[in-house]
């Protein structure tokens, strides 16, 4: 099984209290913009850099830029909106495209319903999605940015079930996977145990225990 659990102290207390189930609305939203940068870190790692001379007020000396066309961020609607804006207070030199999916409730299926996209084909995409459940999302989504000629594509989520990182793993296998938590299984609703119920709910309060 491919997937990096970024296994941070911070991201394990963090997911604590996000996961309970009287974390309202306002605190999900702070907590998971704050897991998301701390997981950001552990996505763009790898980025490449180059060396760059900078003059600081007192000599020049050798700095950094980042090696790459540029980075494109990818939310799957509606849940993945919940980390946009982590990633973009980060890297706000970033684009972002939106990939808008919905799972049919009888086949847990994904149906497209919007897709837009930056024009850079050679951009570091990440794709984020708050929870990668059954993988058929995820997977589409990545189908989606190939078909559209994109090829530097890594997946970046909350939490993980196991059958979603098989399913990606097994329909693209190079696509790097990263998550702040690897579940148990699903349940008979595609829904992840332990898990944190329905992400897009809790992150924009559509529906009130």
């Amino acid at each position: 099984m491919q997937i990096t659990v970024v296994n941070h102290p911070l991201i394990r207390e963090k997911m604590t209290r996000l996961r309970s189930e009287k974390t309202g609305s306002p605190m999900f939203r702070q907590l998971l913009d704050q897991i998301a940068q701390l997981e950001l870190f552990e996505v763009t790692k790898d980025f490449p850099v180059r060396e760059v001379p900078v003059k600081t007020p007192l000599a020049t000396t050798t700095g950094y830029a980042l090696d790459i066309s540029s980075i494109t961020v990818v939310p799957i609607l509606r849940a993945g909106l919940g980390f946009l804006d982590a990633v973009l207070d980060l890297i706000p030199e970033a684009n972002a495209g939106h990939i808008g999916l919905y799972r049919d409730e009888k086949t847990l299926k994904p149906i497209e319903y919007y897709c837009k996209m930056p024009g850079d084909k050679d951009a570091q995409v990440i794709v984020i999605d708050p929870m990668l459940a059954t993988g058929g999302s995820g997977a589409a989504a990545i189908t989606m940015l190939k078909e559209k000629g994109f090829h530097n594509i890594r997946f970046m989520c909350l939490v993980a079930a196991p059958e979603g990182v098989e399913v990606l793993n097994k329909e693209h296998p190079e696509v790097k996977i990263y998550a702040a938590a690897l579940d148990d299984h699903l349940n008979e609703h595609g829904y992840i145990v332990p898990g944190l119920g329905d992400a897009g709910d809790r992150v924009f309060g559509t529906v009130v225990k």
